[in-house]
């Protein structure tokens, strides 16, 4: 398994001290942000990069408007770079359709070197398909993650076949949760459509974990807000363990997959007022606690640009795989349910993936 360069980097690190720490693998590179709102972890990534000078920093989001703050915003702090704002909804493969044929459009952006899904949905209380038909922390978090970035991998190619760039340089980042250490995927029935006792036994929830969070009765239940949210995190990891096997060998282009910890964020917004209230709770007994802004940055910035990550890649060591890593407090962590960093179970998501966006891609 890899390691990192900077074992001292913890949960107190703050992105812009990670950021500076590896200036050189971000000066003059084009980086994309997705989910950047003022108030998000996705701004403070956004801001981290800004700090070391890339040549274009582009930023996703739903809302045209909040872009254009967050823009003007990190122009204020660091006025010497290209900000592109990039409108797209996730949840919809139309509109992420448009965004990658945007981007892939501009000819003065010709590359695009670090990728880092961050945008997210959480605790939806009701059962809420896309207008795809799919679940909507699953075609928010991870298809709309998984279609965008497939969509614009030639830029990423192009940016790893440049002279010079090292084999591991160019990564994309997809930002899951804790959700991997207790959670697994739901393969029989991705849309909640059945009751949880009735699933196979190995796609049964977590009963004890996912009630811990204020849901009762959970395994009479069909839909649960929390166990959406965990399936689509638990697919971030996935993904990125199948788009390291399809791209590093022949391209040298790395997947990582990071829990940027506990950060109070909008994400939580959509969580019924029990839910908040069992929170707090936890918050309160020492379970978990808030981590700063900048800090819910840090370990999306080490996984982007720390080039020890991308020594051993596809090795077996001490019986384990390596295609790609989880980590968390800026450091790997082996923390993950077996199923959740398989790739076999990776395979079976691509293969998945492949169907709900009626595409198939291959480099």
């Amino acid at each position: 398994m890899p390691s990192t360069t900077h074992p001292e980097f913890n949960e107190k690190t703050e992105g812009l001290e990670v950021a500076s720490t590896f200036a050189d693998g971000i000066r003059g590179k084009t980086v994309l942000v997705t989910g950047v709102n003022r108030g998000g972890i996705g701004f403070t990534t956004a801001q981290a990069f800004a700090s070391q000078s890339p040549a274009h920093l582009i930023i996703a989001g739903r809302s045209t408007t909040k872009l254009e703050e967050c823009i003007n915003a990190l122009k204020a702090s660091y006025p010497g770079v290209d900000y592109r704002p990039l409108t797209v909804d996730l949840s919809s493969q139309k509109s992420v359709r448009a965004a990658a044929a945007a981007l892939l459009s501009w000819p003065d952006v010709p590359v695009v070197d670090i990728v880092v899904n961050s945008a997210g949905v959480m605790g939806i209380p009701e059962r809420t398909l896309s207008e795809d038909g799919i679940e909507l922390h699953f075609a928010t978090n991870h298809i709309g993650h998984f279609l965008l970035t497939c969509l614009i991998t030639p830029k990423l190619i192009a940016a790893a076949s440049a002279p010079g760039v090292p084999r591991g340089a160019v990564r994309v980042v997809n930002v899951t949760s804790a959700s991997p250490t207790a959670a697994k995927m739901r393969w029989s029935d991705i849309n909640f459509d059945r009751v949880n006792k009735e699933l196979p036994a190995a796609e049964q929830p977590n009963y004890a974990w996912v009630e811990a969070w204020g849901y009762d009765d959970v395994a009479n239940k069909k839909y649960v807000g929390l166990e959406g949210y965990n399936q689509s995190k638990v697919a971030n990891v996935l993904f990125g363990i199948a788009l390291t096997k399809r791209l590093f060998d022949q391209h040298g282009i790395l997947s990582l997959a990071v829990h940027p910890g506990v950060i109070g964020t909008e994400l939580g917004r959509n969580f019924p007022p029990e839910n908040l209230a069992r929170i707090e709770a936890m918050l309160e007994q020492g379970v978990f606690t808030y981590k700063r802004l900048g800090a819910g940055a840090s370990t999306s910035l080490v996984a982007a640009l720390d080039p020890r990550l991308s020594e051993g890649v596809g090795e077996e060591r001490g019986g384990k795989e390596n295609w790609g890593a989880y980590m968390m407090d800026c450091q790997i962590t082996d923390k993950a349910q077996p199923l959740a960093v398989s790739s076999t179970e990776a395979e079976r998501l691509w293969a998945l993936s492949e169907e709900l966006v009626k595409e198939k891609f291959e480099w």
